[in-house]
């Protein structure tokens, strides 16, 4: 625990430490979670701490017992029932019902009439957020989808969100494993352990931690995997078949999978996407590499593949994607250096052995070299 928090300490209160290592206060009881901000007994902490021992604050309701109609609340429970929102992923569900939640729950907004709501609002809340950039970002999209909603079911005739802009996160993203880092945790997790066939899947497939999980002997087909994608199954389904390379079939081979899936947990159980995701920080932490995560596999394969010479084409062929904006990204700097190496290689062989020639007149048409005059 931080030295503030060892001074300060009141009931409740937990540090969490983010993948960047910036440590979080959050006042957690009962299965809630809220964020408070910092340091351990500053003004802000202590009135944070106050409004959430307080608990989540009563909707207004009208004398039917109903929420208020035509608040941001109402706006939600009416989305939260819409087509649009049940076609989502579960886990989307989840998160942005919780996003919305929490906006509802802040100084009352919820209670607030959404046609009053106005870009200025919404970027207030956002700067708020700034030192979350992710979430912030999070938080203007679930409002955006809200009011999509409320344009498409004709309660609204703007979308404010629409009109507030990100903030600017890490453009890279999660951080895509090096050479040095695959092979520092190969040497802490050998050949036959869970952790060893985790890390070949993830980066021998390219698939996310929710395709991982569900892996099993049952898709291997004429030594091809083949599957359906689990983001965006229910709406735009992506089969993937994808062919098993002799370096995965002999980890497979080599370590104890279960009967359904590859990987499973000490208890014989197929992980779900989370635990999985906090199993491999702990197998990640294990070796030493505290900023590797499983996503940056999918990003070292996609970098992998595309110094290897594959076009966009193939390597969304692997990964999944539907359009290049996200593998162009995940291969911007496997890219760069591949292009160079290829440019100077062609600079190299074209070089003349008279170094006195100007490299562009060194090569004339019908394939004679000019002379120096």
């Amino acid at each position: 625990m931080s030295e503030d928090s060892m001074k300060f300490r009141l009931k409740y209160v937990v540090e969490d430490v983010d993948r960047h290592g910036n440590v979080r206060l959050y006042y957690r009881r009962n299965g809630r979670k809220v964020r408070l901000r910092g340091p351990a007994g500053s003004p802000e902490f202590l009135a944070d701490y106050r409004t959430a021992a307080a608990g989540p604050r009563e909707a207004k309701t009208d004398k039917a017992g109903r929420v208020v109609p035509k608040s941001f609340r109402w706006l939600c429970v009416q989305y939260f029932k819409s087509a649009m929102f049940q076609e989502l992923d579960p886990r989307t569900q989840k998160v942005r019902r919780s996003i919305l939640e929490r906006f509802c729950e802040h100084k009352g907004d919820g209670d607030k009439p959404f046609a009053q709501l106005l870009p200025r609002h919404i970027r207030v809340r956002r700067d708020e957020m700034a030192d979350r950039p992710e979430a912030a970002n999070g938080m203007v999209k679930a409002v955006r989808q809200l009011y999509r909603y409320a344009l498409r079911y004709d309660h609204h005739d703007d979308n404010p969100a629409e009109k507030v802009e990100y903030l600017k996160g890490n453009p890279d993203g999660f951080h895509s494993w090096t050479l040095a880092e695959i092979e520092k945790y190969e040497e802490a997790h050998p050949i036959g352990t869970p952790a060893r066939l985790a890390l070949a899947l993830a980066l021998y497939t390219g698939q996310r931690r929710a395709d991982l999980v569900v892996l099993g002997k049952q898709h291997v087909r004429d030594g091809w995997l083949i599957f359906t994608q689990h983001k965006g199954r229910n709406r735009k389904p992506v089969r993937m078949e994808i062919p098993v390379i002799p370096e995965l079939q002999h980890i497979i081979d080599a370590t104890p999978t279960g009967d359904l899936t590859f990987l499973v947990t000490a208890f014989n159980r197929p992980f779900t996407s989370n635990g999985f995701g906090n199993r491999f920080r702990k197998w990640c932490d294990d070796a030493g590499l505290p900023q590797c995560s499983v996503h940056g596999l999918r990003k070292a394969a996609a970098a992998r593949l595309a110094e290897l010479g594959c076009t966009e084409q193939e390597i969304m062929s692997i990964t999944g994607h539907r359009t290049s904006k996200e593998v162009t990204r995940y291969t911007r700097a496997a890219s760069q250096k591949t292009r160079a190496e290829s440019a100077l290689r062609r600079l190299s062989r074209e070089q003349t052995p008279d170094e006195s020639v100007p490299l562009l007149a060194a090569v004339v048409p019908g394939g004679t070299k000019s002379q120096p005059k």
